[in-house]
């Protein structure tokens, strides 16, 4: 009886994991979950930046910018640990292309975690605090401590930084792999 339950867990988490010729189904509902909410992130961002100040859309599209930017944080770190424990078993990128592409993603990792990181150290100095979903998760201080302030400038230019990476990673997928090469690499992750 124990034997037959650790064969069906072996079996659940071997169709859950990553393969040598295609990414499973956790890694994939974790690219093209991010990438959905990306899409939102980016857009209420835009949106801040482009609409004017009294703009209805501007400020309902910002009022989710915390929310989603929080979740796409812990969603990164999830992700991340995901695939570090499928490292071994994951689809390889192959010559200098591959060795670009793994770069790239190291380099598109680090900023999905440095961006929301400097957003949280700006709101643990400043007046306005960090609240997630409705609860307050740091307190908005009396004063600001004036260094953090350097954090919330870097927070918006490193986003827009990853915002650019992440154009770039889809047209390398799309146009690079799908259009020019006519290869699997895009299959591998749909």
């Amino acid at each position: 009886m124990m034997q037959n339950e650790v064969r069906r867990k072996s079996w659940n988490m071997r169709h859950l994991s990553d393969r040598p010729d295609r990414f499973g189904p956790v890694s994939r509902a974790f690219h093209w979950g991010m990438a959905a909410l990306f899409s939102l992130q980016f857009m209420s961002a835009a949106a801040h930046w482009a609409l004017p100040r009294d703009h209805a859309l501007r400020g309902t599209l910002w009022s989710y910018h915390t929310d989603l930017g929080l979740t796409l944080f812990v969603l990164v770190l999830l992700r991340g640990t995901w695939g570090l424990w499928n490292l071994r078993q994951r689809p390889r990128h192959a010559g200098l292309v591959g060795r670009a592409a793994t770069a790239g993603h190291a380099v598109l990792y680090l900023l999905m975690v440095i961006v929301p990181a400097l957003k949280i150290l700006a709101a643990a100095g400043g007046t306005r605090g960090l609240g997630y979903l409705g609860l307050t998760l740091i307190p908005g201080r009396e004063t600001a401590i004036d260094w953090t302030k350097a954090a919330a400038e870097w927070h918006a230019t490193l986003g827009w930084f990853l915002a650019a990476l992440l154009l770039g990673h889809i047209v390398m997928a799309i146009g690079w792999h799908r259009v020019i090469k006519r290869d699997d690499v895009l299959s591998r992750m749909v």
